[in-house]
């Protein structure tokens, strides 16, 4: 049964950057692609960012240029560097396993930017 545990959330001040980080566990990750969701409040969760096992990313038009998804396969992590922050960045961010859509959840962590 695949684990996913993410951290590095937190409070930053609007342009901040944060480095949210996935640690993967019971199950081999290199062969799934990896993505990055949030949900703020009274909204359905969204999609972030993917990176597929084979390294091609994707990312929600809102991100593109301030975020970056990464991954190193050899010790089972998945990243999301985020800069320039905005109010609107304010989520929980989980993140998810990916083979022909999400099949494993980590539990998330809050992300809020504040003014």
């Amino acid at each position: 049964q695949a684990r996913l545990v993410e951290s590095g959330g937190g409070l930053v001040q609007t342009g901040g950057s944060l480095r949210l980080s996935c640690v993967v566990s019971g199950i081999i990750f290199s062969i799934d692609g990896m993505g990055w969701y949030r949900q703020a409040p009274g909204k359905q969760r969204e999609l972030v960012a993917t990176l597929t096992s084979t390294g091609t990313t994707n990312y929600a038009d809102s991100v593109k240029g301030r975020f970056t998804i990464s991954r190193n396969n050899a010790k089972n992590m998945g990243y999301l560097q985020m800069n320039n922050l905005k109010p609107d960045d304010t989520a929980v961010y989980y993140c998810a396993l990916l083979r022909n859509g999400p099949r494993y959840w980590g539990q998330g962590t809050q992300v809020t930017v504040s003014t």
